[in-house]
């Protein structure tokens, strides 16, 4: 008898049943009465090609809590200089290697009550590094 395959959940699967968890548990809250306090922050991802993993966080750069990113005071510097856009994030100039190993970074929420929605792939984690700085440096 040959041995069944075993399936792992990917980490894009996780990441979106805990998402849709979070959705859903809001709504069941708000029906208690009480008025939800307003969302703000910018929920940061990093994913690596072909979804084959992903990383998070959440930062808050209009509070004295900024979340748990580990450069929050660098990465909202960098958010402010360019207003919430993060197309116009500060970026250095440095040198990278030719290896295409795929990165795509994504923000969305609110910056100092600016809706923000925006994502970008960069050929690989040197170049997402020179262009986004501390912001998905996590």
């Amino acid at each position: 008898m040959s041995p069944r395959p075993t399936h792992r959940p990917r980490p894009l699967a996780v990441a979106a049943a805990a998402l849709i968890s979070l959705a859903v548990a809001a709504p069941a809250h708000a029906a208690d009465g009480a008025v939800p306090a307003r969302s703000t922050g910018i929920f940061l991802t990093v994913t690596g090609e072909n979804n084959a993993w992903v990383r998070g966080v959440l930062i808050d750069c209009a509070t004295e809590r900024p979340g748990h990113h580990p450069h929050a005071a660098e990465a909202c510097a960098a958010i402010d200089a360019a207003k919430g856009d993060f197309d116009a994030l500060p970026a250095k100039k440095g040198i990278c290697t030719k290896q295409y190993a795929p990165v795509t970074v994504s923000a969305t929420g609110t910056h100092r009550g600016k809706p923000v929605s925006w994502h970008k792939t960069y050929g690989n984690a040197c170049e997402m590094g020179y262009a986004t700085g501390a912001v998905f440096r996590f």
